[in-house]
Parts: structure tokens; sequence; C-alpha cells
């Protein structure tokens, strides 16, 4: 046997173990949930592991390539020059491989060790193939109203103003939305309850995204500040004492930097939380409420007066300028359920298109 034909069977046994043993711990996890933490400590000891592993991986087809190589080489018509064309592109192929292998074991190592980042993938919702169609029958101008998205072309260009965006409205929240949105949408919901409660409601998470240090929801009085974190996870899951470890932190920044001001936590989830994360809340004083359901039927309509021009708009939430648009009760702004409330309180939509004038506005 050659050499490298004996590092060729080496290699291979080595990733057949790392494979096995890899198995063996997403096996040992799924049995028992209070493993977790030894398998966590574990995968934080291996991490140094990582680069030499994706190493391996690039060794190993290395040698997989030689023979390839060797055979254009060497047969008996050699193709030198394809030979070498083969080598470097195989050489490209290989650093590719072993960056993807690094990085593959990186973040299953960073979510073992913040589960929170599980949170953040975003599942991608694709367009069916009818409404991809559907939307290539609009006009380019037509496409800036994010109402094309719910209607055909026909509901779009003949309904009464109305009917079209009510129905735009309807449909936008009857379609299926990746974790992130549903999440921002959840957010929205808990601030309108404390906006109804006269709090001046601060929407952290959706315009911070990842720098909102775990504060969705900042509702403030002249009483006092609340912290908000909103979860809006799946019933079969479950909410642990380390979520309610991470948001207590963030509360206590948050009072540190604000030490005049009376400062509470609130946990909002749509789901349970363990004994344990619960009696933690109770200790370090944080009011958890779990189990709160999402109600899509609430008031999500914003109308708003414009400070400009004394104009009166409304927006739907999948509107341009819905989430920056700050409803003030004391200047007659409000939220409502219903397109036509809006209108005949004398709103109208925010135009999204040039095309679109007050006087061709449908009614």
């Amino acid at each position: 046997m050659s050499y490298y034909d004996e590092k060729y069977t080496e290699l291979s046994e080595l990733l057949n173990k790392i494979e096995k043993e890899k198995q063996y711990l997403e096996a040992l996890i799924e049995k028992n949930e209070t493993d977790k933490e030894a398998i966590i400590q574990m995968s934080k000891e291996r991490q140094v592991g990582f680069p030499w592993l994706g190493a391996a991986y690039e060794e190993f087809f290395k040698l997989q390539d030689k023979e390839l190589v060797d055979f254009l080489k060497y047969k008996k018509h050699p193709a030198i020059a394809a030979s070498e064309t083969v080598k470097a592109t195989n050489k490209l192929r290989r650093e590719a491989v072993r960056d993807k292998k690094i990085a593959e074991y990186l973040v299953e190592y960073y979510e073992s060790i913040c589960p929170f980042l599980l949170d953040l993938k975003e599942e991608v919702v694709d367009l069916k193939e009818e409404e991809k169609e559907m939307l290539s029958e609009y006009t380019e101008e037509e496409l800036r109203d994010s109402a094309t998205k719910y209607l055909t072309k026909e509901e779009f260009r003949k309904l009464p103003t109305v009917e079209k965006n009510q129905m735009a409205l309807d449909r936008y929240w009857k379609r299926p939305k990746s974790k992130w949105h549903i999440g921002r949408c959840y957010e929205r919901y808990v601030g309108f309850l404390f906006e109804e409660k006269g709090y001046d409601v601060e929407y952290i998470g959706i315009f911070k995204g990842l720098e909102d240090l775990g504060r969705d929801l900042i509702c403030r009085n002249k009483k006092e500040h609340i912290v908000i974190q909103c979860k809006y996870w799946a019933k079969f899951r479950t909410i642990y004492e380390k979520h309610i470890f991470q948001f207590f932190g963030t509360v206590f920044k948050y009072k540190d930097d604000n030490p005049s001001v009376k400062v509470r936590g609130m946990f909002y989830a749509t789901t349970k939380l363990s004994g344990l994360a619960k009696r933690f809340g109770q200790e370090l004083k944080m009011e958890i409420i779990d189990n709160q359901e999402f109600n899509k039927d609430y008031p999500c309509i914003k109308c708003n007066v414009s400070r400009k021009s004394n104009n009166k708009i409304y927006h739907l939430p999948f509107d341009q300028q819905y989430d920056k648009t700050k409803i003030e009760p004391e200047r007659d702004e409000f939220y409502c359920k219903t397109v036509k409330e809006a209108e005949n309180a004398g709103f109208r939509r925010a135009f999204k298109y040039s095309g679109l004038s007050r006087d061709s506005k449908k009614i």
C-alpha cells in the first residue's frame, strides 16, 4: 500500500469516527434534555479543534483530487494542461470546503452556548409560482404599493378603495410569515396594549434588531419605565431560566443607565416557562406574562395626522411608514380595526406611487 493510500485510509477512518461521534451526541441530546449542559461543555472544550477538523477535510479531498490529477498526467495519452486546470480548480474547492466546515462548527458551537441565536434564523417564505406570476402582471409603478403583494391585477385596479385595501389587509394576516416577521407583529401587539394604557412606547426591537440588547419595547409614562422582552414561540417550546437571566442583565443595565427613574422588567411569551424559570423571575423581580396569545384581530390600522400638512392618513401593517408612525391620541390620532372606519373618519391611505393622485382614488 502506497503512502497516499495509507493516508487516505487513515483520514477516511478519522472522518467516519467524527461523524459517528456527532451522531452519538445528537442522539444523546434528543434522549435526555438534562444532559444538554454537559454536551455544551464538551462542545466548548473541543472548539479549539474546529480549524484542525476543517483542515482534515481539506486533506481528505486533496488526496482524492491527486488521484484524478495523476491519472490525467500519467495516462497513456497525457492531458497535462487539463491536469493543471483540475489541480488549480480543486485547490479552490478544497479551500472553500475547509472554510465551510469551520463555519459550520463555529455556528453550531455558538448556538449551543447562546440558544437565543436560534430565534434569529430567518425562515424564508418563498413566493409560490402563481404569486410570482401575479406580481409580474403589475407595472413597476404599481408595485410600489405593497397591496399588490396580496391582490390580483383585476382586484387592485378595479375594486373600490375600501374593499381593495381591506382585502389586502385580510390576506396579509392569513398569509404565512417568517419567524422574524411574526415576532415583529407580536412586538407591535404588546406595544399596542401599553399604548392603550397611556404609555409612550418605543419599539426598540423593530428598529435596532440585533442591537436591541433584548429590550424589544421601552414603555414610559411619568411614573416609570418598563423594559419588555417579547417571545413569540411555538406552544411546544419551553422558556428556561437562562432566558430570564439574560433579560435580567439587560434590565439591570437600563436601570444603571437611568438611576433617577423607576424601572421594571416584563417578559411576555406566547408559550410557557419552566417552573424554575418562573421562580427565578420572582426572585429577580421580573414580571412574567406567559401563554399570552397574539390576538390578530386587534385594531392594527394607524390613523395619523401629518404635522406638516395636517393631512389625515392611515397606515396598514405592510405599509412602508407603519412602524415609524406614532399615534398621539391628543392630536385625534387613533388605531382602528377596519379600512372603512378609517375612511369614514376622513383618513386616506398613504400614497405609495406617483401615478395615484387624490382625484384618482376610487370611492
